[in-house]
C-alpha cells in the first residue's frame, strides 16, 4: 500500500491508497449551545460545512433578510455592466412613503419623489437604513417595475439552488407566498461575501447620513468588541419575529450564523454571539489540500508517460472539533485498478476520502492533474505485452 504524508496547516494528513472502502458517514459529539430561536443555522464560509443548526429547512418569512436577495440582483446587474454605481436614478412615486402606504410604519431612507440618488447611494440606504423605499428605487431602476425585479429574485433562488425559497416583494415585507430557511440564507450570504467585493464592505458600514437625515446600522454585532463582525443583515414584523444573519472573521476563518424567529432585537444578537463564539472555538479548519497538490503518482498504460500525478484541481478544507485535529486521515480510491490513456486535465479517476478514527468526513474527487495522450504504436504494444505476461 502507497503512503504519502502531507504536512498542513493543523496537523498530518496521511493519505493512502486503497482497492475498498468502506466506513460510515461521520458524527461528530460535539454539543452546540442552546439557541432561544425557531430555526438557525451556523456554516463555515470557506466549506459550506454546516456546522450547528436547528430546524434549517423551516420556511420562514424572511423581513428585511430579503434585501440580502435583492443586493445580489444588484450586484448582478453591476457585474454584467448594465448599470454602474455612479449612475443617479430619479427616485419614483412609487418609493415614497406618502404615495406608496405598503410602506407606511417601516424601515426608511426617507426618499422623496424626485429625489436624484445615486446607485451607490441607494445600495447603502438598502443595507445600512433597511429601507424599504429604497429597494423600490433599485428595483424599479434595474428592471422597470417591482413585479419584474421579484422575478429576477426567484430566477437567482434557482441559480443558487435554494430549494426552499420564494420572494413576492423587494424589500421583504410581509406577503403571502413569501418564505426561506435559515439554511437558504446561509448559502446566500455565502454568495454574497465570495461575489460581491465591491459591496460586501457597505454591509460593516455603521452609519449612513441621507439628507440630513443620520441612521445606525441596525446590526448591533457591528459593534461587539469581542467578534470581528462585519455584516450582514437585521430583519423584523410580527409574524417573523427578530432575524438577524452575522458573518464573522477569526484569522483566516469566517462563520456565517442566522437566527430566524428570535424573540428581540437583543436576544437575536445573543443568539448570533452564542453561535459565533462556540464555532471559532470548538472547530479547527484545516487546508487538506492545496489546489494542483499531488496527492500520488499512478502508472498509466498505453501513454506516451508511463505515470501521472493526480490529486485536487481546488482548495481542500475541512472543519473537524479542536479535539479530531490531529486523528485526520485521507484515503483514495481509484475508479479502476487500471488506468488507461488518454487523460486530460482534471478528468475523474477516482475518490479521495478524508476520515477521522475509521468514519468518513469529506469525499473529494480524485482528477488527473495534467493531460496524458496516447503514446505512439510501439510503446502501446510493449504495454499490451507487459499486461498479458
Amino acid at each position: 500500500m502507497k503512503r504519502l504524508v502531507l504536512s498542513i496547516l493543523s496537523g498530518v494528513i496521511c493519505v493512502s491508497a486503497s482497492n475498498a472502502w468502506a466506513v460510515a458517514p461521520i458524527d461528530f459529539q460535539v454539543v452546540p449551545p442552546s439557541i432561544d430561536a425557531a430555526s438557525f443555522v451556523l456554516m463555515d464560509y470557506a466549506t459550506g460545512d454546516v456546522l450547528a443548526s436547528g430546524n434549517p429547512d423551516e420556511r420562514r418569512n424572511p423581513a428585511s433578510l430579503t434585501k440580502l436577495m435583492t443586493g445580489y440582483v444588484i450586484d448582478r446587474a453591476l457585474d454584467q455592466h448594465k448599470i454602474t454605481m455612479d449612475d443617479v436614478v430619479t427616485v419614483p412615486q412609487e418609493a415614497w412613503v406618502a404615495g406608496n402606504k405598503v410602506l407606511a410604519g417601516s424601515s426608511l431612507m426617507f426618499l422623496k419623489p424626485g429625489d436624484r440618488v445615486t446607485v451607490r447611494n441607494l445600495i447603502q440606504g438598502i443595507i445600512i437604513d433597511s429601507g424599504n423605499d429604497a429597494c423600490v428605487a433599485m428595483a424599479d431602476y434595474v428592471a422597470g417595475s417591482q413585479d419584474a425585479f421579484v422575478g429576477i429574485m426567484n430566477q437567482y433562488v434557482q441559480k443558487l439552488g435554494l430549494t426552499n425559497s420564494h420572494f413576492e416583494t423587494v424589500h421583504g415585507l410581509d406577503a403571502p407566498g413569501q418564505f426561506t430557511t435559515s439554511y437558504d440564507l446561509a448559502k446566500l450570504s455565502r454568495a454574497i461575501i465570495g461575489g460581491e467585493p465591491e459591496e460586501y464592505h457597505m454591509y460593516d458600514e455603521k452609519s449612513l447620513t441621507y439628507d440630513n437625515i443620520t441612521q445606525q446600522n441596525r446590526n448591533g454585532l457591528l459593534w461587539d468588541k469581542s467578534l470581528n463582525v462585519d455584516g450582514l443583515k437585521t430583519g423584523h414584523t410580527e409574524t417573523a419575529g427578530f432575524n438577524i444573519i452575522a458573518s464573522a472573521t477569526e484569522g483566516n476563518r469566517r462563520l456565517i450564523a442566522v437566527v430566524m424567529g428570535g424573540k428581540s432585537s437583543k436576544g437575536r444578537e445573543e443568539q448570533a454571539r452564542k453561535l459565533l463564539t462556540w464555532g471559532f472555538r470548538e472547530f479547527t479548519s484545516m487546508q487538506v489540500f492545496k489546489a494542483g497538490q499531488s496527492v500520488s503518482t499512478e502508472k498509466v498504460w498505453f501513454g506516451d508517460k508511463p505515470q501521472i500525478k493526480v490529486g485536487s484541481l481546488s482548495d481542500v478544507y475541512l472543519n473537524i472539533p479542536q479535539a479530531d485535529s490531529e486523528k485526520v486521515k485521507a484515503q483514495y480510491v481509484l475508479n479502476n485498478q487500471q488506468i488507461d490513456a488518454p487523460l486530460t486535465k482534471g478528468q475523474d479517476v477516482g475518490t479521495i476520502n478524508i476520515v477521522d478514527n475509521g468514519k468518513i468526513v469529506k469525499t473529494v474527487p480524485l482528477v488527473a492533474l495534467e493531460d496524458l495522450p496516447k503514446g505512439g504504436i510501439v510503446s502501446r504494444a510493449i504495454d499490451y505485452i507487459k499486461l498479458k505476461i
